[in-house]
C-alpha cells in the first residue's frame, strides 16, 4: 500500500475475518471491526477496536471488507456504485456459493464438467428418489444451513440406505433448519481446491492450492466438520485453475468482485469436478495467510489497479491443524523450513503435479 495508512472498516456476521483485522491493525491501520451476530460479538474483543453499527462508519473508512456471502454481497455492491473501496462479493457471487445448483449451473455455462445433481425442498421426495435410484450420494444443505458442515453427509453404501437413513432423522430433527438441500452424486477421487484474489477486473497471482481434512478425526473417520485441518502451498496457473476457476474470470470482472475466491473439485482420470464455491475468505485460509507475506495482496487489490503480484517463493507453503474447539495456528512461511513441513510441503506438491499433468491419482474420495 506504499506506505500510506488507512481506515479499514470490517463488517461481519460471526466474526470470522478477526484474524486480518488484527493483522491490519498491527501493520499501522486504523480498524473498526463490526460483528452482526448478538452471539459473536465479543470474537475478538481486546483484540481490535469494536462498533456497533458499521453503517454510521462508512464515511469514516477508506476500505470496506466484507468477509461473508448471505446477502453481505448486496451491500458491497451497493457501497462501490457509491464510489467507496470495498472488499467484498455481489449478489450474484454470493449466489454462487449459497444456492449450489445455482452454482453448478453457472460452471456448466461455462463448459466445466459438473457432476450429477438433484435439488430438493422434500425430505419425503428425496427418500423416494434415492429408493427409485440406489447409489452413493452427498446430502449438501444449501442456504444458511450449508454453513453448518455437520449436516453434510457423505454416503458410502452402493445402495443409498445410509443416505436414505440420514435423510429420515434429517426429517425428524431439522426439517425448519433444513429447507432446501441437493443430492450429488459422489464421486471419487482427490479432493482439492484452488482458489485466488480477483481484483475486480481479473485474477491476481500467486494461486492458492490447499487441501481440506474435513472429518472430526483421524483416518477420515467421524462427522463432516467446517474443517479440522487445511494444508496448501502457493502456485502459478496450472491445469486445475485453467479447467475451472479461469473459466469464469470474464464473469466475475463483469460483476466487479473483488476478493478472494475458491473452487473445491474432485480429479479423477475422468476428469476434474467442481464441487462448490467459497465466494468469500476462507476462515482457515486466513488463519495461514495472515502469517504470509502474500496476505499484502488483500490489502491491495482494491486499491492499487495492478493486473499481478508476483510471489517471492512458491516453495511456500502452510498447514493449519484444527484440535478440539481451537485451532492450532502452524506457521510454515518461512524459508527455513522445519523437515516436517518440508516433507509436507513436498508431499503436497507430488499431489499437485498430478493436477497439473492431467493424470490425476486414481481412488480415495470425498475427505
Amino acid at each position: 500500500m506504499n506506505g500510506d495508512k488507512r481506515k479499514f472498516l470490517f463488517v461481519s456476521i460471526t466474526g470470522l475475518i478477526t484474524d486480518i483485522a488484527w493483522q491490519v491493525a498491527k501493520e499501522g491501520h486504523q480498524v473498526r471491526y463490526c460483528i452482526e451476530d448478538e452471539k459473536e460479538r465479543d470474537v475478538g474483543d481486546g483484540f481490535v477496536p469494536k462498533v456497533r453499527d458499521w453503517e454510521r462508519e462508512v464515511d469514516w473508512a477508506d476500505v470496506i471488507v466484507f468477509d461473508d456471502t448471505l446477502g453481505q454481497g448486496e451491500k458491497a455492491q451497493a457501497l462501490r456504485a457509491k464510489g467507496k473501496l470495498v472488499v467484498g462479493g455481489t449478489p450474484y457471487t454470493d449466489r454462487l456459493e449459497d444456492d449450489r445448483s445455482f452454482g453448478q449451473e453457472e460452471l456448466k455455462k461455462e463448459g466445466i464438467n459438473i457432476v450429477p445433481y438433484r435439488d430438493f425442498d422434500n425430505f419425503d421426495d428425496a427418500i423416494a428418489y434415492v429408493k427409485e435410484n440406489p447409489e452413493r450420494y452427498v446430502i449438501k444443505p444449501s442456504g444458511a444451513a450449508g454453513n453448518v458442515k455437520r449436516r453434510l453427509f457423505v454416503g458410502d453404501e452402493d445402495d443409498g440406505q445410509d443416505v436414505i437413513r440420514v435423510l429420515e432423522a434429517y426429517k425428524k430433527s431439522f426439517p425448519d433448519e433444513i429447507r432446501q438441500f441437493q443430492l450429488q452424486r459422489r464421486v471419487t477421487g482427490v479432493e482439492v481446491a484452488v482458489g485466488a484474489f480477483f481484483n475486480g477486473k481479473e485474477f491476481v497471482y500467486p494461486l492458492n492450492v490447499n487441501f481440506e481434512h474435513k472429518k472430526l478425526f483421524p483416518g477420515n473417520i467421524g462427522p463432516s466438520t467446517g474443517e479440522m485441518g487445511t494444508a496448501m502451498f502457493w502456485s502459478g496457473p496450472n491445469k486445475l485453475f485453467n479447467s475451472t476457476l479461469k473459466k469464469m474470470e470474464a464473469k466475475l470482472a463483469s460483476e466487479g468482485y473483488v476478493g478472494y475466491i475458491d473452487l473445491n473439485c474432485i480429479v479423477n482420470g475422468n476428469g476434474i469436478y467442481p464441487l462448490e464455491f467459497t465466494a468469500r475468505f476462507g476462515v482457515f485460509a486466513l488463519l495461514v495467510l495472515k502469517e504470509a507475506e502474500h496476505v499484502r495482496i488483500g490489502h491491495r487489490v482494491d486499491l492499487g489497479g495492478f493486473a499481478e503480484e508476483r510471489q517471492r517463493d512458491l516453495g511456500q507453503s502452510g498447514v493449519i491443524v484444527g484440535m478440539s474447539h481451537r485451532l492450532i495456528s502452524v506457521l510454515a512461511v518461512r524459508r527455513g523450513l522445519e523437515q516436517l513441513f518440508a516433507n509436507a510441503q513436498r508431499a503436497l506438491q507430488v499431489a499437485l503435479l498430478a493436477v497439473i499433468d492431467g493424470q490425476p491419482e486414481k481412488g480415495g474420495g470425498q475427505l
